[in-house]
This record gives C-alpha cells, structure tokens and sequence, in this order.
C-alpha cells in the first residue's frame, strides 16, 4: 500500500464512507512477510512512496511469484520486476494467479516485467529519456519504463548520441521542458555533458556496456560522465537504467509530493 493510499484511506475514515473495522485490517498487516527464502516489504510503499521491487536476476521463477504474490495479497496495484529474461518471465506468467497473470506484462527489450498497469502520471512535468545509440536502448527502456511505472510522463529521444549532434538539437525543445534528464550512453560517454550544457534541470547519467575493448564494459562511460564538466549532472551506476528511472520519477514528483504532505 502507498503512501497515497493511506492517505485515502484515512480521508475515507474521517468522512465516514469507509468502515473503520476495514480500515484496521488493512493497515494491521505486519511490516513483511516470511516466506523463506525471501522476506517481501509490505510496508515500504507506505514508507518510501513506491512498493517493493524485484530484482529477478539470480531468482527462480517460483521464487518471483511468490514474492509478487505476497505484494498483491497485501494490497499493491502494481509490481515492478527487473532482470528476468524471457523464458524466466514466461514461467512466472504460468505461475501466477489467474487475476495477476492477465495483468502480468514482459518487456522483452527492457529484460522488465509488470503486473499492474502503470498509474495515470502525475508528476510536475515530464522525464526525457536520451538514448545515445541503438544499442543503449535496453537500458534506456529500462528506466523508461521504471518511471512509467512510478507515474511520471516519459518522453522517448532516441538514437541522439554526439556523433550526429544534428539530431539531439532537434530535439531541443523537449529537453529544455523537461522536469529532469536520464541520458543514457555507451562508448565515451559525452551525451551526458552535451545535455546538461543544455537542459535547466537535473541530469541523471546512465552509462552502458556498450563500445569496444578500451571502453571496458562501460567503465570508460561511467568515468566520463564522473568527470562531466555540466554543472547538475549525477551518475548511476553501469547500465542500472532501473536506478536513473527511479531516481528521475523521485525528482519529477518532488512538488507533489511536498503539495501531499501538506494535504492539498
């Protein structure tokens, strides 16, 4: 349950319309539960404002429908699940609840799945998601998705890397609009700073695997983006476009949070 929940809930209670038995049940679930090999967060939307993740890497597929049932018996509308491949997330789909399977969805570019749709946005703005190449677009997907699913409004530029800088400032509108940046690149890396020369808000940069022996499987584009000359740019860690999406819906809801918390 988020925080927002709660919120409604209680607002529920003290305008009489929600019984306050049900109220009780619901927020007397314990913190989390034990299932064994995993302990499931039941309270971090409360907490955090955003539900538990599953990282799907290193997990079976039992092992994942297990702990995204637990999230959806204890009230979450939707669970986010990085990392798992295709015939992982195919097996989970067969594992899960007949209602929960019907809302399971894979996003084979992104190695992401979904059960729950994503809320309607709500944040200040919008997040764009700059992609270097072709190749970085699996990590890019990655934290486009990851902000969706947060209810931020994401806006796709792709295939804008330096080597063509022609086709980044086409684009320059939407990065001059936007409420934060995640600027995804492999190689060297440069995307990060040619866009925090041009954007007011926070740049979040995302590098990736890809390039060619010096690049050393990203560390060459993690070091450049360390390095950036662009005042208001900061760096996730290789390809963890799961963490720049996060971070950017964190920012992007920043106001609204703050308009929440002082109950307007």
């Amino acid at each position: 349950m988020e925080r927002r929940d709660v919120r409604k809930l209680l607002e529920g209670v003290a305008a009489g319309e929600v019984d306050l038995v049900h109220a009780e049940e619901l927020l007397a679930s314990a913190p989390f539960e034990d299932l064994g090999y995993a302990k499931p967060d039941l309270h971090r939307g409360m907490r955090q404002g955003v539900s538990e993740v599953i990282y799907g890497a290193g997990k079976t597929a039992e092992q994942i429908v297990g702990i995204a049932g637990s999230l959806r018996s204890a009230g979450e509308r939707r669970v986010l699940i990085t990392r798992i491949d295709k015939d992982k997330a195919k097996a989970v789909r067969e594992g899960l609840s007949a209602e929960d399977a019907d809302a399971f969805e894979y996003h084979e570019l992104a190695n992401l799945a979904t059960v729950g749709d994503a809320p309607k946005p709500d944040g200040v703005g919008y997040v764009a998601v700059c992609a270097a190449g072709t190749s970085d677009l699996y990590c890019a997907e990655e934290a486009a998705l990851t902000a969706e699913m947060l209810g931020s409004r994401v806006v796709r530029l792709y295939d804008v890397g330096v080597a063509g800088l022609h086709r980044l400032l086409a684009h320059l509108e939407e990065i001059q609009g936007a409420s934060v940046i995640v600027a995804v690149a492999g190689m060297e890396g440069a995307l990060a700073s040619v866009v925090g020369g041009l954007a007011s808000c926070p740049v979040i940069a995302c590098p990736t695997s890809v390039g060619y022996g010096a690049s050393l499987g990203g560390v060459a584009a993690l070091l450049s983006m360390l390095n950036s000359c662009a005042s208001g740019v900061s760096v996730v860690n290789i390809d963890n476009g799961f963490g720049a999406g996060y971070q950017a819906a964190l920012i992007d809801h920043v106001s609204v949070r703050g308009a929440r918390d002082e109950g307007e």
